[in-house]
């Protein structure tokens, strides 16, 4: 088991489901109804969001909530 704590996989998902969409922070947020303050601290793994916010962000993203927790291939 790695050392990547929940809050760290749900950063890195994000950034990497964000990025892989071409998406800048402030267009994430504008999709999901969030401040781009809020996604940037996410991403940088210091907010810990609501599950609302959580379900808003995957809805943009176009993915399943579940998959913004999911270890990617590699992770213990």
């Amino acid at each position: 088991m790695t050392g990547t704590t929940t809050r760290q996989r749900l950063a890195e998902n994000i950034r990497r489901l964000r990025r892989a969409r071409g998406l800048t922070q402030e267009q994430l947020g504008n999709e999901a109804r969030v401040y781009q303050p809020l996604i940037s601290e996410i991403e940088n793994g210091v907010a810990n969001p609501e599950l609302d916010t959580l379900d808003r962000i995957a809805a943009a993203l176009r993915v399943d909530p579940s998959e913004l927790l999911a270890r990617s291939e590699g992770q213990g």
